[in-house]
């Protein structure tokens, strides 16, 4: 564009940003990661209307000679349409992200709103501002000055291509539409490849990591304070000897500080670690240097960690894990149920020694855990032969031990109970031994004769769902090999989870992350259908047709191409970031071709369709390039963004970079070539009809055409009979 359109398309970008901000302190929005990001995504886009519209005004000026006030006027009065519906486009594809719920649905909540307030405000400015910007910039477009010098060289030339060498391709797009489309198809399934073989990999979620580090212990049951002092000072010195290995090997030390407690936990803490004898737990913590100044994440620090320290012999549970930021549940998380506890118990002991054979694998832990000391009694024979039962000597114990409600009555808004127990100097040591059972038959006998004692461990708190006992088994895996956690959660479903279900006759379930994937990928999968509802009414509207929005939207599954292609370059792989980029693509990708059937369908009125669409994809070229290239190079800086914070969200800008690229080259290519296929199909309908049109001619057709089918039908059936009366089998 020439220096003075440029400026006032460009002024568009603050002008929108501004007016979004407003929009966002009223609606209560802070300015956060998310919401700058989405902000950044607007850069590119926010100036395409203006683009569209200033572009249209300096082509009516050169190519019609039109004055400056009536072009400027009817640039935006040819281009309300088609760029107001690209903007409405846009606007759903993006509200369809509202329909993702839970705390993935809140974590991305920021991005539909600012984006939606940023393109109102772009459409207020495009056509309420900028024609009359417009205006005085055209009246100097007549005159040389030497500030567009570059602007005229690069007008030369690109004219030139777009008329010789553009044109003529489009000509030849035309001729061989049928393999253009083919040939797209081809291009999309070798794609489609890259991700069903595995070469591009799916992770859902990998959230930053704050560098932080916590390893919680607990000793068993009759260890001493000695013995966890013991323990600590050999978590301090794997800890030092994981540092000196990795500086030796990096040059720097990722270790900030360490800091190390008995009788307290760090970070999420154990299960059951507050009936523990405070003298019996302890935790350390390690805090990192800063992401970016190690070029290894924590997990590695982690796993080599877990490889150097030595157990204590009187060692029950040590648990290391590594913090990361954002919402998200474990990445390994099963829930274990169907059996007693005990049962559970084991089946979670030998998944969690299943799972700790891979170094990936962190922070493995079970929710129930042996954290009380019980005494065990156990009917005799004596006892048995006397009529007692394990529920009714439960009962009794349970009553003396916790006492009797004897009555219950209100006081005021509250109840108020009578409780009879026993005094509390006959609860001694010494109860069993000194205890009276009454018998069934009514006699009073020794407690001690009648059962055996003995102790073990048992649990305090046993979790139940739906009348269920439950255990959970959760762990952390390293994200730092997409790959390899893929294929760990791929043996965990396939192989170790079915080996323990049939060995102890439990039943498992995947939850936490996998769970939250599964909800996030349904929601999408609404909005996205939602969405693209919304945009076919909507384009069904625009063009007063049914099928044209058929060919405007068969661009969107061709970004895909580009989204694909762009992970497997970047060796990033797909995540909920992608899903996200790919809905709100849905409603960018279409723009140029919303534009460019508009465009088509002006042209038809005075000209052949075909020669319509290859004038029109050629006059449409610099405005698709501008409005391509102002996206793409707008989210361009943070495809280089090396911060190990924002990259869990590089995923949408590689969806939107290459997406848009890819899907600008497709636009020029595949809606040309299926508006020529639409109308020739239209033309074979249309000559159909008419060879049926009159009532004359139908008759001798139809004629023809029952005694067509009837012939065949007779030769068909006296076919099988001739075959079937000679003995053959006929095909």
């Amino acid at each position: 564009l020439n220096t003075r359109t440029a400026l006032w398309v460009a002024l568009g970008i603050p002008v929108a940003m501004l007016s979004a901000i407003l929009f966002m302190y009223a609606a209560g929005l802070s300015l956060n990661m998310i919401s700058i990001f989405a902000l950044i995504i607007c850069l590119g886009i926010v100036v395409d209307d203006a683009i569209v519209v200033g572009e249209h005004a300096d082509f009516r000026v050169r190519n019609l000679g039109e004055e400056p006030v009536e072009a400027a006027e009817n640039a935006a009065r040819r281009m309300w349409l088609p760029v107001f519906s690209a903007t409405l486009t846009t606007t759903i594809a993006f509200f369809g992200l509202t329909a993702i719920s839970g705390r993935f649905g809140s974590l991305i909540a920021d991005i539909p709103f600012t984006v939606i307030v940023v393109l109102i405000a772009s459409l207020i400015e495009c056509f309420l501002i900028l024609p009359n910007h417009m205006k005085h910039s055209l009246k100097q477009s007549s005159q040389k000055h030497w500030y567009d010098l570059p602007s005229r060289i690069f007008n030369v030339g690109f004219t030139w291509f777009r008329d010789l060498i553009f044109k003529q391709f489009i000509r030849l797009v035309i001729a061989l539409r049928y393999p253009v489309v083919a040939g797209a198809l081809l291009l999309l399934s070798t794609q489609a490849v890259l991700f069903i073989d595995g070469t591009v990999q799916w992770r859902f979620f990998n959230s930053p990591e704050q560098g932080q580090i916590s390893g919680n212990f607990a000793m068993v049951n009759g260890a001493s304070r000695e013995d966890s002092m013991a323990m600590l000072k050999e978590l301090q010195r794997a800890t030092e000897e994981t540092a000196a290995g990795l500086e030796a090997e990096h040059g720097t030390s990722p270790i900030a500080y360490v800091i190390g407690q008995i009788g307290g936990g760090a970070g999420r803490g154990l299960a059951g670690a507050a009936t523990k004898d405070s003298d019996l737990i302890g935790a350390i913590t390690i805090e990192l240097i800063d992401a970016d100044l190690r070029p290894y994440s924590s997990f590695v620090f982690l796993s080599d960690l877990q490889t150097n320290v030595k157990n204590h012999p009187l060692l029950e549970t040590l648990n290391f894990r590594s913090f990361r930021g954002g919402p998200g549940g474990d990445a390994l998380d099963v829930q274990i149920f169907g059996r007693d506890s005990q049962t559970l118990k084991d089946a979670a002991e030998a998944l969690k020694e299943a799972v700790l054979v891979y170094p990936e694998v962190s922070a493995v832990e079970d929710s129930l855990a042996y954290d009380k000391e019980e005494i065990v009694l156990d009917l005799t024979a004596q006892g048995r032969a006397l009529g007692f039962t394990t529920d009714a000597l439960g009962k009794v114990l349970r009553d003396r031990l916790g006492g009797i409600v004897a009555a219950s009555f209100p006081v005021g808004a509250r109840s108020a109970e009578i409780r009879v127990q026993m005094p509390s100097q006959d609860l001694t040591a010494d109860f069993i031994t000194k205890s009276q059972i009454r018998s069934p038959a009514g006699k009073y006998v020794p407690l001690a004769d009648i059962v055996t004692v003995s102790r073990a461990l048992g649990f305090s708190t046993v979790v139940r769902e739906n009348g269920l006992r439950v255990i959970s088994v959760s762990g952390d895996i390293s994200e730092d090999d997409p790959a390899r956690a893929t294929e760990i959660l791929e043996t965990l479903e396939g192989s170790i989870l079915p080996e323990i279900e049939t060995r102890f006759g439990v039943k498992t379930r995947i939850s936490g992350l996998a769970e939250q994937e599964n909800r996030f990928l349904s929601d999408a999968l609404t909005g996205l259908i939602l969405c693209l509802t919304g945009i076919f009414l909507t384009l069904a509207w625009v063009f007063s047709s049914w099928t044209r929005p058929i060919v405007v939207m068969a661009i969107i599954p061709f970004g895909l191409v580009g989204t694909i292609w762009g992970h497997y370059v970047w060796e990033v792989p797909l995540s909920m970031f992608t899903v996200v980029g790919l809905i709100g693509m849905t409603g960018i990708i279409i723009n140029d071709s919303i534009i460019l059937v508009s465009t088509v369908d002006e042209y038809s009125k005075r000209r052949g369709v075909y020669q319509a669409i290859i004038d029109a994809t050629t006059d449409r070229l610099r405005p698709v390039l501008l409005t391509t290239l102002t996206t793409v190079l707008g989210l361009a800086p943070l495809l280089y963004e090396t911060s190990r914070d924002a990259q869990f969200l590089k995923p949408t800008v590689i969806t939107l970079c290459y997406g848009l690229s890819f899907g600008m080259v497709l636009v020029l290519l595949i809606v040309p070539s299926l508006l020529a296929m639409q109308t020739d199909l239209s033309r074979l309908i249309q000559s159909t009809r008419r060879a049926f049109a009159t009532r004359s001619r139908a008759k001798p057709i139809w004629a023809v055409f029952w005694g067509s089918a009837i012939l065949m039908a007779f030769v068909f059936v006296a076919t099988i009979g001739s075959e079937i009366a000679v003995g053959q089998t006929w095909l």
